[in-house]
């Protein structure tokens, strides 16, 4: 569990545009204000990941997702009720930049089970980029040492702290059809 000193710092680095390395319930992420199109294509470019592709965005609850997204109650009773972690696509709004949709119809969400994404959500009151800490074709880092490790100084800050029990990174689902994207 992070300090609330560390959870402040690093949602004034994203309020500043920045970009943070942070623990998930996989691996560790990096993360920015999804509205930030300076921040986001900082991460495709640590990356090597093409804006195409497309970015998953995390929320400590779904009404921190609402602005980005275009469901019925029932999708997201649906949401609500998965009790594992659970990346969903769904259809995007009219506000989803497509920075953060790519070339899809539709945006990857997840409401986090981890502490460290919900206190830093709650804190920002929105949510942030989630994309594994690796540059592509390399394995997503499970520690901030490696992710400093894949990107030295060029994150603005690492946050310290355990991953969840998940031991690769959160499957994907499309919440229209049930098609699984990416298996666990």
């Amino acid at each position: 569990m992070q300090s609330k000193f560390q959870i402040l710092k690093a949602a004034r680095v994203i309020q500043k545009e920045g970009v943070i390395a942070y623990p998930t319930e996989s691996v560790y992420g990096l993360g920015c204000n999804p509205l930030s199109e300076n921040a986001v294509l900082k991460i495709l470019h640590l990356k090597h990941r093409p804006v195409e592709k497309g970015l998953i965005i995390i929320a400590a609850n779904i009404t921190q997702l609402r602005p980005f997204i275009d469901i019925t109650d029932q999708d997201e009773e649906k949401i609500h009720q998965y009790k594992s972690a659970m990346t969903w696509l769904v259809n995007k709004s009219e506000l989803t930049p497509h920075w953060i949709s790519g070339k899809h119809n539709k945006v990857a969400i997840r409401v986090s089970k981890h502490p460290t994404v919900i206190d830093l959500c709650n804190k920002l009151n929105h949510p942030i980029v989630s994309t594994s800490a690796n540059p592509a074709r390399l394995k997503p880092a499970n520690t901030a040492l490696q992710a400093r490790h894949y990107f030295s100084d060029r994150i603005d800050m690492y946050l310290n702290g355990n991953t969840g029990e998940l031991l690769t990174p959160t499957p994907i689902t499309d919440l229209e059809t049930d098609k699984k994207i990416r298996n666990s």
